[in-house]
């Protein structure tokens, strides 16, 4: 994106890096305006909140077993 915002077209800069124009935008909207160090730690946190998600996931779902194999016992 750097390259693109110092005057660099935006069709050369995808040719040179293999991406689409399509991905190039749709990262500079969700990228745009920050740092590297601040883009790694997006990253990182989505990764850590996909994680939890899917522990929770796993979690309703042990748990709804267990109800169910308990109210068939009564």
């Amino acid at each position: 994106m750097r390259e693109q915002e110092a005057g660099r077209p935006a069709a050369d800069v995808c040719r040179k890096h293999g991406i689409s124009s399509a991905t190039f935008y749709k990262w500079k909207a969700k990228f745009g305006g920050m740092d590297v160090s601040d883009a790694k730690r997006l990253r990182a946190l989505e990764d850590e909140n996909a994680k939890l998600k899917k522990l929770l996931a796993e979690a309703m779902l042990d748990n709804a077993i267990l109800k169910d194999v308990n109210s068939r016992k009564c």
